[in-house]
């Protein structure tokens, strides 16, 4: 077998090997995509954006608050479709009306967002919604894109160092950039899935889809860009109620949480 011969039946090996492993679960009913980039570079991507956000960022400096937020998010991470990484909960003390998943399953909340809430029911159903990007992998999926051919080989060969800190820093520029259409739309009908596995009344999404369209200014949040005059939005309420609808009857003594949740709002300053 001469060289060339060899070069590309090793070349063919290596793309059906990828094309075998890239395979990942993302979403209910054991759902799969093509994913080029692995869980552990994910995960090391992840690892690097969580310390920029907290760096950049004041995480709000009350246990009792993370330590909250943390155990709902777990409630979620247990019903979830994808256990193959160790998920983080942070709240960042600010007014903004916002909450991000950063990829490897970092995901953030601001005070302002949780200021607007009302039940723990609520904070499940964007909790849920966040869980599922990452489910998903909406963001690795955009930053495989945004990448390029060359950067995401880099990647897939094992080639850390800058290729990992190229990818970080285009990963940082995309944390706070609007998910497609259809993203949007599937974060939406796994999270519903998702926080009634976990005993949270799912018609908690519906008053958070309200809240926030009617407070929205337009600039991003974890609806992103959620204004009561877009016709995308409303789009969206609907697909929810009429989700909702369909899983009817719904099991008994799910969990609103609005006493519980009244005493935790009551310790945001």
């Amino acid at each position: 077998m001469n060289s060339n011969l060899r070069s590309y039946t090793y070349l063919g090996a290596v793309v059906i090997l990828l094309l075998i492993i890239a395979c990942a679960t993302t979403g209910p009913g054991g759902k799969k995509s093509l994913i080029l980039i692995g869980t552990e570079t994910e995960v090391s991507l992840g690892v690097q954006m969580n310390e920029q956000v907290r760096q950049e960022n004041k995480i709000l400096a009350d246990a009792v608050w993370q330590n909250y937020v943390t155990g709902i998010g777990q409630k979620i991470v247990a019903v979830c479709d994808r256990k193959d990484i160790t998920y983080q909960f942070a709240v960042i003390e600010s007014d903004q009306i916002n909450a991000f998943a950063a990829p490897g399953g970092y995901i953030f909340f601001y005070t302002g967002l949780l200021k607007t809430m009302d039940s723990e029911a609520e904070l499940a159903a964007v909790m849920a919604h966040e869980i599922s990007h990452v489910v998903a992998r909406h963001g690795i999926k955009r930053m495989q894109t945004a990448m390029g051919v060359n950067l995401v080989q880099q990647l897939i060969l094992g080639e850390q160092g800058e290729a990992l800190n190229a990818a970080v820093g285009i990963g940082m520029g995309l944390l706070f950039a609007d998910y497609s259409r259809d993203d949007e739309n599937e974060a939406d009908n796994y999270g519903v899935i998702y926080m009634t596995r976990a005993g949270y009344n799912p018609e908690a999404c519906l008053t958070m889809f309200e809240k926030i369209s009617s407070q929205s200014d337009g600039s991003s949040n974890f609806f992103e860009k959620l204004t009561r005059s877009h016709p995308e939005t409303q789009e969206r309420i609907s697909n929810v109620r009429g989700q909702i609808r369909g899983m009817s009857p719904l099991p008994q003594n799910l969990v609103l949480g609005a006493d519980k949740y009244r005493q935790m709002k009551g310790r945001l300053k």
